[in-house]
């Protein structure tokens, strides 16, 4: 480990993490704007954004490969370059076409930045403050989501309109792509290409020197990794319980102000208020979450945050407690959801080879955008179909899938003799 690099790594993961979140959401905030402006239907506008998250599933594994097999600073670099390109195409889009065009662009580079970050983070954090690195980099992610409804609304009131709030953020995503690629040059190659070196077996194995050869090597690292995973269910188990844990996520942040707003009562901008500050809440727990995680061991934070999700989701879906407390429950919802992911995402860590870290959290993200398509609309048919109680039960429900599995998770880590606890770092390192 190269634990002396580890805060640069850290920081700069980070300051990545801030600015791809904030091209993940950055149409969010100009559907009104960009329809106005280029005379589409909401609808269509809303697809933009579809297509965003259709590239970042798409190029998920692809990135995973990369990653691992040559570099996870090149990635790093190569996903803000990407995602900027995209920001600054959108920016000056004259038809929808072109916007379409752009988006998908844009979700690409975004679709590179989980499978740099969770090696460049594995490789580089020593195992007393693994989960607090990823508590970082997970409150850095819970910024750059609120970024684009800062910029693009002020763009708006300035004059600037939708287009000046994507090129300001163009302009910071190009400045800061830049800092990273000067600064990644100060990351030992033991941490910016380890999955690399794993692959060669610790050995600089000469470049395939024709496309024949390429590809040989490409399917001999895809049919290893197929049956790593079949040899080892535990990513599959951890990729299934980041599955659950969106599905619920997705299903409080949703949904949580038409819980506070139809079910208790609540004014419908004192209910948008609370939902907004669960951001907050939720980003000061991940940090604590990290601290903990690293001190009593991520397992015991698995149990913690799913046990109280089931419990406050089934209070809260009964709409009939007084609503100070009911807003104190929702609020305190974000903190369950929260205080595991350094958690997980430690677990994910420990129970990857080094040759293939880039590739599980791919495979876990993945998972997580496809629980973001289907959990919204699956819900919002039971708030339809039934009442806004019973969805929230729904979303406890979720929570006790995500425990069974958190049990699932402990077993099969027991039996390869994790614990639930990191492995000493020398064995960390000669296994990748």
């Amino acid at each position: 480990m190269e634990g002396h690099k580890a805060p640069l790594v850290v920081g700069l993961v980070s300051g990545s993490h801030v600015i791809n979140h904030s091209y993940l959401l950055l149409f969010a905030p100009a559907f009104a704007p960009i329809r106005a402006d280029l005379g589409v239907s909401l609808a269509a506008v809303g697809g933009v954004l579809g297509v965003v998250n259709l590239a970042i599933t798409a190029g998920q594994l692809p990135f995973g490969y990369v990653s691992d097999a040559y570099s996870h600073t090149g990635v790093l670099v190569g996903s803000l370059a990407l995602g900027t390109v995209g920001c600054l195409l959108a920016a000056v889009a004259p038809t929808y076409e072109w916007l379409l065009v752009a988006a998908a662009v844009m979700g690409l580079g975004v679709a590179g930045h989980h499978p740099a970050h969770y090696p460049l983070i594995s490789a580089a954090a020593g195992d007393a403050y693994r989960s607090r690195a990823y508590s970082v980099h997970g409150f850095a992610g819970a910024i750059g989501l609120g970024v684009p409804f800062a910029v693009v609304p002020a763009s708006v009131a300035l004059g600037g309109g939708w287009r000046g709030g994507f090129l300001a953020m163009a302009a910071l995503g190009g400045a800061y792509t830049a800092t990273t690629a000067v600064l990644v040059r100060r990351v030992p190659a033991s941490v910016a290409k380890a999955g690399a070196r794993a692959n060669r077996g610790g050995a600089d194995r000469p470049a395939a020197t024709d496309a024949a050869e390429w590809l040989e090597r490409a399917a001999g690292r895809v049919g290893r990794y197929g049956r790593t995973l079949v040899a080892t269910p535990l990513v599959p188990l951890l990729t299934a319980l980041w599955f659950a844990n969106s599905v619920a996520v997705w299903g409080v942040r949703s949904y949580a102000a038409t819980l506070l707003d139809v079910g208790y009562g609540l004014d419908p901008g004192a209910a948008s208020a609370v939902a907004s500050a669960m951001f907050v809440v939720g980003a000061f727990v991940l940090l604590g979450g990290g601290y903990l995680a690293d001190r009593i061991g991520p397992m015991s934070m698995l149990f913690v945050g799913y046990g109280s999700l089931v419990v406050l989701g089934v209070a809260a879906s009964s709409e009939v407690l007084p609503f100070v407390i009911a807003v104190g429950v929702v609020l305190t919802l974000a903190a369950t959801i929260d205080v595991s992911r350094p958690a997980r995402a430690t677990l994910t860590d420990l129970a990857s080879e080094r040759s293939d870290v880039g590739k599980n959290f791919a495979l876990i993200t993945i998972g997580v955008s496809i629980a973001g398509t289907v959990a919204p609309p699956v819900f919002g048919y039971v708030i339809e179909a039934t009442r806004v109680g019973v969805a929230f039960l729904g979303i406890a429900a979720t929570a006790a899938v995500a425990l069974a599995l958190s049990v699932a998770v402990g077993r099969a880590n027991a039996r390869v003799g994790a614990g639930g606890e990191p492995e000493p770092e020398t064995e960390r390192s000669e296994a990748g």
